[in-house]
């Protein structure tokens, strides 16, 4: 199956909601992919044949709470290298960092756990969509307190018209953009 195929397949499962978080917000739900297994090995396919094309080493992959978790796991494996979860402000025990971000419909804080990555290795963030870039640009910034370096921003949907990409200074791929 070509990529054009897998990419039809994809965006053809995933389906909006609007007014949801909160009135005026029309949320791109992936979870609509996950449930049909051809739409999700379409997905996978993509996922894994793009990482593989990253011409910069990757010793960890980064998931974003939450819906990185579904996707970093499986990419990490492609990789053979660790995955990582940032997470929200008080779910994770040790040692952390942490970074407060807004969002289109509010303000949050992600941490990660400080022993969970090195200096000088070089990261994959993983996450659903890219809209205003806060989620994506605090993770950014969590890696540059810790001395990390970011091959790639990687998510499945990018809303182009809230110019998140324009927030983030490393390199951001998306797989479909609305």
């Amino acid at each position: 199956m070509s990529t054009n195929e897998k990419l039809r397949i994809v965006k053809e499962n995933i389906r909006s909601y609007p007014d949801f978080p909160k009135k005026g917000v029309l949320f791109w739900d992936v979870f609509s992919i996950l449930g049909n297994s051809q739409s999700l090995k379409a997905l996978m396919d993509l996922l894994v044949d793009h990482v593989s094309s990253i011409n910069s080493p990757i010793d960890a992959v980064i998931g974003l709470e939450s819906r990185g978790f579904l996707l970093g796991p499986s990419i990490a494996l492609s990789l053979d290298v660790p995955f990582v979860p940032i997470r929200k402000k008080g779910k994770l025990p040790g040692k952390l960092a942490e970074k407060e971000f807004t969002l289109e419909y509010g303000s949050d804080t992600f941490e990660i756990q400080r022993d969970s990555l090195k200096a000088g290795q070089s990261v994959l963030i993983v996450d659903d969509l890219l809209a205003t870039g806060g989620t994506m640009n605090a993770a950014c910034q969590l890696m540059d307190d810790l001395n990390v370096k970011v091959a790639e921003c990687f998510v499945i949907i990018e809303l182009t018209d809230l110019k998140g990409r324009d927030n983030i200074k490393y390199p951001i791929h998306s797989l479909i953009q609305y």
